[in-house]
């Protein structure tokens, strides 16, 4: 699944997290301009940059949801 530039905003936003943030967790050779041109449809990264900023925010707890599309925080393992 690609993940849309909204979804990236809207995950960001859910974790309470800046572009700034994002650009640092993800390891990714983007910078926060970056990642903001792409939220607001400007830019299209590569794949690898993609999964990069996918990775960091999976691993902060976000899913990703298809046929909505849209994205929620995992729910906790009780």
């Amino acid at each position: 699944m690609a993940i849309t530039g909204e979804q990236v905003k809207a995950a960001r936003q859910l974790l309470k997290w800046s572009q700034y943030r994002l650009a640092s967790e993800s390891r990714a050779s983007v910078g926060a301009g970056g990642i903001g041109l792409f939220e607001r449809g400007q830019r299209q990264p590569s794949m690898h940059i993609l999964l990069a900023i996918q990775g960091a925010l999976e691993a902060a707890g976000v899913e990703f949801v298809e046929g909505e599309p849209g994205v929620r925080l995992r729910k906790a393992q009780t």
